[in-house]
């Protein structure tokens, strides 16, 4: 039986190379959903990261950890893609990264700050995900994570003459949505991942024992509207991803 988990394991480690390519040798100012749209707010929140002890949680191919290195923390990391962490190692060779889940983080010691950027969507059960997190962060260290805003995932598509247009679906409606990924030969595989209301998001933060002390809707840098005219005239309109800020009690 192939769970979800397994389904992101096989395509991220399909399209590892092709991914990484695509955010630093044909994006080399970065690519829009990533460099120009997420990061800056996950960074925001992360705010000064010198001297903390961080874990990166769904590392990929190692970019934040290659940056925030740079920027003076102490990282290690892990990705459920062994394809991704491959690739993070030769670009990270000193940190110490793993294979590893969002249900079995593959870590025995205490981090400042764990984040995750645009991961936990793919994991299903978030209590699970919370109580593995926990083992890892200190009393009143940060769990920070960014993922698709609940509003810009309640969208569906609809004809209007010729032309197919997106237009704001049904919120309420949470579980599994699965999106065709296309990998680096044009091939089509299908990617799941889990909406949840914000009132679900935060009654789970409350319920595990987290506070929010910052929130943030991803707006897309102003470079962005020269690089990616069309993604930027979409998403300086319409939220798509966000970024939560938690301290463990």
């Amino acid at each position: 039986m192939k769970t979800d988990e397994n389904i992101a394991k096989k395509n991220y480690d399909i399209s590892a190379k092709a991914y990484h390519n695509l955010r630093t040798i044909e994006n080399p100012q970065g690519w829009f959903y990533n460099e120009l749209l997420e990061m800056p707010s996950t960074l925001e929140l992360l705010g000064n990261v010198k001297g903390k002890k961080i874990l990166d949680f769904g590392c990929g191919s190692g970019i934040y950890a290659k940056l925030l290195t740079k920027k003076g923390a102490k990282i290690k990391g892990f990705d459920i893609s062994s394809e991704m962490i491959g690739i993070a190692k030769k670009e990270n060779p000193k940190l110490d990264l793993r294979v590893g889940s969002g249900y079995k983080i593959p870590f025995n010691e205490k981090f400042d700050i764990v984040f995750a950027s645009l991961v936990v969507h793919y994991l299903k059960d978030w209590d699970k995900m919370f109580n593995e997190v926990s083992k890892v962060l200190k009393k009143d260290g940060y769990f920070i994570f960014s993922t698709g805003n609940p509003v810009g995932e309640a969208k569906q598509k609809i004809k209007f003459g010729k032309k197919e247009i997106t237009t704001f679906g049904d919120y309420y409606k949470e579980g599994k949505i699965s999106v065709p990924w296309k990998d680096s030969n044009g091939n089509v595989m299908i990617m799941p991942y889990y909406h949840k209301t914000y009132e679900t998001i935060i009654k789970i933060i409350v319920k595990n024992g987290y506070e929010i002390v910052d929130y943030k809707d991803c707006f897309p840098l102003k470079k962005a509207k020269k690089l990616f005219p069309e993604d930027y005239e979409t998403f300086s309109r319409r939220t798509f991803f966000c970024v939560w800020k938690l301290r463990k009690k």
